[in-house]
């Protein structure tokens, strides 16, 4: 009986979240360090574990390059990793399993929460010292990105996040409302030599996403308003005479050092422009995930990347789409509308 029911459980039609990831492993005893190291990264992928040494994931092309480089690392350290596709015929249901996600996210939340009492506690006063505001702006600043790293993990939208972006977005509004208003943006300049990039080609990797869209908008907009893209495979890309590369290997406009091809090609085309550094911070967070400048933005902008990626696999469409929140988002800081914010204390 019990061996009928799996069966009829494994010929149902599949509802959304039943395909599942697995990675079992066994690590050697020595060294000690890398049961930690695992484990830490298993946390930060999102996994739980459903038996000991076994963990699971729901199904998705990320969730499945996350779970290879860590056999990858496991293997590294000598130990034993196997990764494979499951559905729950016998023992934990889907349902289990979702929830056994949306607890792990909700105590993560609360932690969030509870680490931001703190910094509501300083602005709450009528008039914060400037160091109050400045601990409390530090804060949220990481509030914010342990957030986006939570929900970058929430697979199934645990509850708690509205609680947690809620007590951040409350405390960004009443030290924007505290914090000194801030001087008006500067016009826009640029030092000569614009004539050098008039209807050029310029090549990047297909499958174009955050920093290579940015890119490609600034390009447009600001470097080059006559530019054609070719969007090409590198490793059987032939560089052309004449041809302008970005964020790609080998090219005129890559990652350097710690910078994003979009700060890169702010600075060698030397465009000089508040609102366009704004958008450079924020480019380079989603790019780099180092979490450098936390600007309230961010996390906005990369839904609505990720969007319009989900929506088309037209590398020139993908482009054509981000113009329109670009030019938007490069108006509201322009124009100054998150001073305007802060003076009205909203």
């Amino acid at each position: 009986m019990r061996y009928s029911r799996i069966m009829e459980r494994s010929n149902q039609t599949l509802p959304p979240g039943s395909r599942w990831l697995l990675l079992t492993h066994q690590l050697p005893p020595h060294p000690a360090y890398l049961r930690v190291k695992i484990w830490r990264r298993l946390q930060a992928i999102g996994a739980v574990a459903i038996k000991k040494s076994v963990y699971v994931l729901p199904h998705s092309d990320d969730a499945l390059e996350d779970l290879l480089w860590t056999a990858k690392e496991i293997e590294a350290g000598k130990g034993e990793a196997l990764v494979c596709e499951a559905r729950m015929l016998l023992g934990a249901t889907d349902g289990q399993l979702r929830a056994q996600f949306d607890a792990a996210r909700e105590a993560d939340y609360a932690a969030l929460v509870e680490a931001g009492k703190g910094a509501k506690k300083l602005v709450a006063k009528r008039r914060p010292s400037q160091r109050d505001l400045q601990s409390a702006e530090a804060v949220v600043k990481r509030l914010r990105k342990r957030c986006a790293e939570i929900a970058a993990i929430d697979f199934f939208g645990a509850g708690g996040r509205q609680t947690a972006e809620s007590l951040i977005a409350e405390l960004d509004a009443r030290i924007r409302a505290l914090a000194t208003p801030l001087p008006p943006l500067v016009e826009a300049r640029r030092k000569p030599a614009k004539q050098i990039f008039d209807g050029r080609t310029w090549v990047t990797r297909r499958g174009v996403k955050i920093d290579r869209v940015a890119s490609a908008w600034l390009i447009r907009r600001f470097i080059d308003a006559k530019a054609t893209f070719r969007f090409v495979d590198p490793l059987g890309y032939q560089h052309a005479p004449g041809e302008l590369r970005f964020d790609m290997a080998a090219a005129e406009f890559t990652h350097r050092g710690d910078r994003c091809s979009f700060e890169v090609l702010l600075e060698d085309t030397k465009l000089v422009d508040p609102a366009l550094a704004a958008i450079g911070e924020i480019i380079h967070d989603l790019d780099l995930k180092d979490g450098k400048f936390g600007r309230p933005e961010t996390e906005g902008v990369r839904q609505l990347i990720a969007g319009l990626v989900l929506a088309t696999d037209a590398d020139e469409e993908r482009i054509r789409q981000a113009g329109a929140l670009f030019d938007n988002l490069y108006r509201s800081f322009r124009e100054g509308l998150p001073m305007a914010r802060a003076r009205k204390g909203s």
